[in-house]
């Protein structure tokens, strides 16, 4: 069963971002990506009224899919969600995408969210992703089976994928590729 609010969660690295714009490429829908909607200039946060208010605006209407894990915002996500995909992959695959993408943003200076970049602190500084998986992911592990059981998110079909091989399965029975 897929809906047409979909929201696409899991570890940094996973693949949610990849994973969301194919469901909306294949499904006709628009793509949502909670990072253009939370990082400012010098990867500086939102003001969460701002960010609130941002997802509030981009969540209006049926057909869309959004990646990300901000709690600050779940609760409206969810509740307008009617499907929340979960990648729940192993460490292994998570550091290997996490790696490769992070390296390539580096040595190819991609343009993100509003003008940042990507710099070698995304590896080995504090703030480094690496660490925020060793930190987030069991977290998420823990807390998101209690969330799924709660009655205000009750209405939400869930789909826990925990390999990419599973993915590619799950999603040819959204929609074949065309």
């Amino acid at each position: 069963m897929m809906g047409h609010r979909i929201s696409v969660v899991g570890a940094t690295g996973s693949g949610k971002t990849t994973l969301a714009e194919e469901i909306a490429q294949r499904l006709g829908y628009r793509h949502i990506e909670l990072d253009s909607l939370h990082w400012e200039p010098n990867w500086d946060e939102a003001p969460i009224d701002i960010f609130r208010a941002r997802v509030e605006q981009a969540l209006t209407g049926d057909g869309w899919t959004i990646d990300g894990n901000y709690s600050k915002v779940r609760d409206i996500i969810w509740q307008r969600a009617d499907t929340i995909v979960w990648l729940d992959y192993p460490l292994p695959i998570i550091f290997w995408r996490l790696g490769w993408r992070t390296f390539k943003r580096i040595v190819t200076r991609e343009r993100l969210w509003n003008g940042n970049h990507e710099t070698w602190r995304a590896v080995f500084g504090r703030e480094s992703l690496f660490l925020w998986v060793l930190e987030s992911r069991p977290r998420h592990r823990r807390e998101y089976p209690l969330k799924f059981q709660q009655l205000e998110f009750a209405h939400l079909h869930v789909v826990h994928l925990h390999s990419p091989s599973e993915t590619e399965e799950w999603l040819e029975t959204v929609a074949p590729k065309t």
